[in-house]
Order: C-alpha cells, then structure tokens, then sequence
C-alpha cells in the first residue's frame, strides 16, 4: 500500500509551514536519510529527509505552497513492487487557510487534530535509524516521544530539539487549567480598520509566519508576564581600553572582539553569582537552570531570531564571538536549526548600534528576564574627589518576570552584570 508522507513538525511549535522546493520529482528513487525537500518554518528553512524507501509515485502539494498544515499529506511513496495504478483517485488535499470570513467559525468549531501517537507493534516504537542514533546519544526514550513522520515515525526533526527529562508524578506535571490559560485578547475585525483607511492609498502585506510567531509571542509575554524594568549606567572607558588592548594582541588570528562579547560574558558570569536569577517560568514551577545559557536577539529581514549560546560562562571571548558571528550569520539566512535558537534563561537585546540610548525589551517567554542595551555616550560624570570628567557611559535596562525573580534579586543581578563590565579583566579570571 502506498505510504502518505506527511507534512513534518519541525520545531515543537509548528503548525503550519510553507513547502518551499521539492528536490525530488515524481518517479524519483529514495531511500531513508534522503533529503527530499525544503521547508520553510515560522523561523527558517530546513532540509525534509525521506524515512522511507520507495519511488516518489505522486507529489500532492506544489512547491510554493503556503500554510501547509503539519500532518498534510504531501505526496505518496511507492513500495516495492507497486506502481502508480495502486495510487487510486486520492484526491490531492487543500492545505490553504481558509478566507478570513469563515476563520472565526472554523476556529469555534473544529478542534485541532493532535499528531498522531508513535507507532508501536507491541514493545517495539518505528523511527528512522537517524533519528535512533540521535536518540541514543541524547539518551531520549523513544516511546515518549511522538512522531512527526508518516504513520507516527519518528524522524530527526523529532528529536534534534529534544532533551532528556527526569519522570513527573501525574499530580505533579498536570498544572491547575486556571494557571494554565491566558487572557483571551479581543480579535481584531480587519475589515473595519481597512474600512478606516479605504480613501488612503495603502499596500496590503500578508503576514508571514514568522511575523504571526512573533505577534502571538509578544502579545502573550506582554498579557501574561508582570513586568518590572531596573535600569542602570554602566561606565564603559576600562573596558574599552582593554578590549582595544586585547584585540591589538589578537589581531594575528583574525579575532576582534565586540562590545557585545563582554556583554554576553558578562551576563552569564552574573547568572552564575546570583544564580537563583538563573530562572525560567514554568506554569506550575520555577526552573532553575545550572548553566548560563544566554539568547541574544539578531535583527532579519522581516523578524527577528534569538540564537542561544549555551555554556557562556565557560567560554573564553573569542569563543563567544566566533559563536555569536556564526549564529548571527545563519540567522540571517534562516539556517538555524531549532534546538539553536529554543531555550536559556535569559535574553540580551542591543540597539545601542543605532544610537538608541535606552528603551524596554519584552520578555521572551519562558525566559526569566532580558537585558535592553543602549549605545555608549560620552557624559559628563562627577568623579568620587567631586571633580567633572567626561566619561563614556551606556544605558542599560532589565526587564524582569516578576513571577520568577523579585525586585532585590533583579537588583543583585543587574549589579552583578554592572560590576563585571566595569571590571572586565576580572572576567578572565
């Protein structure tokens, strides 16, 4: 019987993605690790590999093909010894949104299908060899996790972006469904707005799906985090001149350092001294994370992506701006795999490059708090003999969830983040 190969989740969030390319064509021979297609994510374009063998015996949906729901079918794979008369008159599915008039009845009325559970045949659970090794490496176990793939397989994008959990009691992981939902935010009637701006000339842009990501991710933090912010200048001049110094030494191996780089080890070294701050929310709990690992925001055309570096406090500078150019590089060509911009604890977001001297980042959840970082100006500052100096200070801002860390810890930490900039050889240490 000819097997369906379905529309894969590719991150733990996706719903719907856009199938960018095919790499195969109908008759095409595939064996399992192939890749057969591209797929374009809410934030990026991975590779599809085939975990079956047979012959691509018919594409259903077109490449191009936006809002293609995961789980669609999106083209048949014959088995061995079958041929396109064992395809029948499956007719090719519709995976298009529906129009906005019909959205809102749709939406009330058909719940959204879950993915389908593993396979299993008595103790045994179906997943590619891939996704196998990748498993065993990790230490994942199989039957808890569900498959992506068609008939429930589970295939690499399954486990990439997985990691091992501890066992929870029943009562323990099942959070009270009051804590769990949000406030439901009143729906915006488009057409009235349009109606507002129908004697203006307007161009309509559809939103793609990292921009439908990002509003329902920051409408989310904004309704739901209590917010505080805690601000703080930080006088920039011992580090400038250090780095001015380090990087005339490191000139020979093509290394230059940021102001970024210290700032992101900055950060980590704090999250390691006030480390109750080194904390995620979790609906019904807390968790505190052992490692620093520290998201950064990179601006994309369209969005925006937020690479997480783990481990910084046991990486040296140039090992955080190699990483960071790197991830920042793929970023911007929405190479990043999922499990390189999901996790950490704690965000930075810079704009001091663009002269902005201090503003308020919005949490991105489940993340404790973000850093909102200003340009460095030169300031007039009244030293500790009274006397007038110029000095080159920067602004900077903690968003913090208030759930998670409270006012006198936010202060420790940012203090923290303060002391380790202005000190920045004792960072090396």
């Amino acid at each position: 019987m000819p097997i369906e190969i379905l529309m894969p989740a590719l991150s733990p969030t996706m719903e719907e993605g856009t199938l960018a390319k095919w790499l195969v064509k109908e008759g095409d021979t595939v064996t399992s690790g192939d890749v057969i297609a591209e797929i374009e994510t809410d934030k990026a374009t991975m590779e599809f590999e085939a975990v079956d063998e047979g012959v691509i015996g018919k594409i259903l949906i077109t490449e191009g093909t936006a809002d293609v729901k995961v789980n669609t079918p999106i083209a048949m794979l014959l088995e061995d010894g079958e041929s396109a008369d064992d395809l029948g008159t499956a007719p090719a599915p519709t995976p298009q949104a529906a129009p906005a008039k019909s959205a809102e009845a749709t939406a009330t009325s058909t719940p959204t299908a879950a993915p389908p559970a593993p396979v299993k045949t008595g103790d045994r659970v179906f997943a590619t060899p891939l996704a196998r090794r990748i498993a065993a490496d990790k230490g994942l176990d199989l039957s808890q996790i569900t498959g992506s793939g068609p008939r429930g397989r589970i295939v690499k994008a399954d486990v990439e972006g997985t990691t091992a959990q501890p066992a929870t009691a029943p009562d323990q992981a099942a959070a009270p469904a009051a804590a769990a939902s949000a406030p439901a935010a009143k729906p915006v009637d488009a057409s009235a707005i349009a109606r507002m701006y129908e004697d203006r000339a307007y161009s309509e842009l559809p939103l793609d799906g990292m921009r439908k990501t990002i509003a329902a991710r920051l409408s989310e933090a904004k309704q739901t985090i209590p917010h505080f912010y805690l601000r703080r200048a930080v006088t920039l001049d011992p580090l400038m001149a250090f780095r001015a110094q380090l990087n005339a030494q490191l000139e020979k191996r093509g290394v230059k350092l940021s102001v970024n780089d210290f700032i992101i080890k900055a950060c980590a070294l704090a999250l390691q001294q006030v480390p109750t701050a080194n904390a995620v929310w979790a609906g019904d709990r807390i968790l505190q994370l052992e490692p620093s690992d520290v998201a950064v925001a990179v601006a994309i055309e369209g969005g925006l992506f937020t690479p997480v570096l783990k481990d910084a406090h046991q990486k040296s500078l140039s090992a955080l701006s190699a990483e960071m150019k790197d991830l920042a590089t793929r970023a911007r060509d929405r190479k990043l795999a999922p499990h390189e911009y999901q996790g950490g604890s704690f965000a930075i977001s810079n704009l001091g490059m663009f002269g902005i001297e201090n503003f308020d980042a919005v949490i991105n959840p489940p993340h404790g708090a973000i850093l909102a970082v200003g340009a460095g100006l030169k300031k007039p500052v009244v030293g500790d003999d009274g006397t007038i100096t110029v000095a080159t200070v920067m602004s900077m801002t903690l968003s913090v969830d208030h759930r998670v860390i409270d006012g006198a810890l936010g202060a420790e930490l940012l203090q923290a983040i303060v002391d380790n900039l202005e000190n920045p050889m004792a960072m090396l240490a």
